[in-house]
């Protein structure tokens, strides 16, 4: 029986020859696939026939994709994994090429994909596309539905663990403790923002004691809600999936993926995928946004 990982290489290597039609054998009957970022609204996609028509006639088979940098991680759970890659592409219709991060997480069962949660840069790809107005046209006008918050669950979790400390960090923003957030952070760390565009490296505790202070003169009320925590075969790190919902110019609700490396109790490295189109489109500032491509 293929394994998650092998499951995986299949996937990749057919999106690589652009061989669409038969990918979605790879797939489960029942199936479920998500796109927790896909603009202007997320998406879920239910069945193998149905994950085969996308392939087939929606937006990838207007794409020429490439994978490459693939990273896995394999979790303590044997049927799902964390697949990190970027995609070297070309928008079949324009002749543009775009180079664009992407995080995946799998499960597969008897050798099938029973579901899968994908995250793609379509800031990116819409550039490429030459869709970014209708991107952002889409993105401003979606109505964004804000639920009530259930109770946060109480963490069992040692604060010093990689699961305490990625907790500590999430709720953290949602209490308003920015003056103490760049502390769960080594004093040399690495943190980017793949999605972002124009967004730098942060190096160090004082590069993220000063993006916590920025980001908490702009920031309205947040909180975190729905977070799910995956634990690496790599005892360092941990994935986690949540989501921040809160108000600025009107209500958001931005998915958020975010993969940490954690060392003696500290942060030493972190690569987060938030939904910046949702987040910008949000605050009034997508526009800006998109002028950094």
């Amino acid at each position: 029986m293929p394994t998650p990982r092998e499951v995986f290489d299949k996937l990749s290597e057919g999106v690589t020859s652009g061989d669409w039609s038969e990918l979605s054998a790879l797939y489960a009957e029942d199936t479920v696939v998500e796109h927790p970022q896909r603009p202007p609204a997320p998406t879920r996609v239910v069945g193998r026939a149905t994950v085969h028509e996308q392939f087939t006639r929606g937006l990838v088979s207007q794409l020429r994709l490439r994978r490459k940098n693939v990273l896995i991680h394999e979790t303590t759970d044997p049927e799902l994994i964390v697949a990190e890659y970027d995609y070297s592409g070309e928008a079949l219709a324009t002749g543009k090429t775009f180079e664009a991060a992407n995080i995946q997480v799998l499960r597969v069962r008897d050798g099938l994909i029973q579901w899968s949660r994908d995250y793609h840069d379509y800031l990116r790809i819409a550039a490429a596309r030459d869709g970014l107005e209708e991107l952002a046209d889409g993105a401003e006008k979606a109505e964004i539905t804000v639920e009530p918050l259930p109770e946060r669950p109480v963490s069992t979790a040692d604060p010093k663990s990689p699961r305490g400390v990625f907790e500590r960090l999430v709720y953290g923003v949602s209490d308003g403790k920015w003056d103490e957030l760049a502390d769960l952070y080594a004093e040399e760390t690495h943190v980017t923002h793949p999605f972002l565009p124009g967004a730098p490296a942060l190096k160090s505790r004082q590069d993220l004691r000063e993006h916590f202070a920025q980001v908490s003169r702009s920031a309205t009320k947040i909180q975190a809600r729905d977070l799910v925590i995956y634990q690496s075969t790599d005892p360092e790190v941990v994935i986690g999936e949540f989501v921040y919902q809160g108000e600025s110019v009107r209500p958001y609700r931005v998915s958020n993926i975010f993969v940490m490396r954690v060392r003696d109790g500290l942060i030493v490295e972190s690569r987060d995928y938030g939904d910046y189109v949702a987040l910008a489109a949000a605050g009034g500032w997508l526009r800006d946004l998109i002028k950094r491509l």
